[in-house]
């Protein structure tokens, strides 16, 4: 299928496939809005003070009786060019019905609003398709989580949908 090597093409470029995941065929719509208005497409650009609250991700697959597990990582944690907390986890939620959006799931981990301090960040959205509704163990630490490691303990398999974007600091002159 063309279009999979389209849609993966900015994960690769991003190199969020590498960095966070290992090459995957995209099944699953997913859209991540923040504000109401504000869609996430990979490596758009968002200023921290827009995305403070959680965004609607919503599913456009499966049905009522499938479930999915979203994440939401930074790779790039403290500082793109030494991530030595990679990933730090920023938010989780599980059982999340096909066709419906990410509020209707439990949310595992709660939302961590993207600060980066230093360079330019991905914050990257992950969804998996569940195999039966299940109990997901929380990791102990934002640090050093691996969404490869989450999703092999939990058996989720690889992912059906991902998107990223990029934030970095806001200079007190952008904020206004």
């Amino acid at each position: 299928m063309a279009n999979n090597a389209k849609l993966l093409e900015p994960l690769t470029v991003g190199k969020v496939i590498g960095d966070v995941l290992d090459s995957f065929s995209p099944t699953v719509k997913m859209t991540v809005t923040y504000n109401s208005n504000k869609q996430v497409y990979n490596g758009h650009e968002f200023y921290p003070s827009s995305v403070t609250t959680k965004p609607r991700v919503e599913v456009q697959g499966g049905d009522m009786r499938t479930f999915f597990t979203l994440v939401m990582t930074d790779p790039d944690a403290p500082g793109p060019s030494d991530p030595y907390l990679m990933e730090h986890l920023h938010w989780i939620v599980t059982d999340i019905p096909g066709t419906t959006d990410a509020t209707f799931g439990r949310e595992v981990v709660s939302y961590e609003i993207p600060r980066p301090t230093i360079g330019i960040h991905r914050f990257v959205f992950v969804l998996f398709k569940q195999k039966r509704r299940q109990t997901i163990t929380p990791p102990a630490s934002r640090d050093h989580f691996s969404t490869r490691k989450f999703a092999e303990e939990n058996d989720l398999g690889l992912p059906v949908a991902a998107v990223f974007f990029n934030a970095q600091r806001e200079t007190a002159a952008r904020r206004r």
